[in-house]
């Protein structure tokens, strides 16, 4: 039997002694893994979450550096062919 997503998030958060986040946080981080792992590979999206809670920015901040991070490299590779 497999948990569904919001349970697993709500129990990781109750093992962490944490709350768990909202949905918008939860939709937020999705749009910040969405970036991430389309403008690199899919193992970065993970990473880029832990990393700007590390940091201690919010998803949507962390989705808008993301992005400029993304079009950035993108530009970089269409000036470079």
């Amino acid at each position: 039997m497999t948990t569904d997503a919001r349970a697993w998030i709500d129990r990781f958060a109750e093992a962490l002694g944490i709350a768990p986040p909202s949905e918008d946080e939860v939709q937020g981080l999705l749009s910040l893994a969405g970036v991430a792992a389309h403008a690199s590979e899919r193992t970065a999206a993970p990473i880029s979450c832990w990393l700007a809670a590390k940091a201690g920015i919010g998803p949507e901040e962390a989705t808008r550096r993301a992005q400029v991070l993304a079009d950035s490299l993108a530009a970089t590779e269409t000036t470079a062919t």
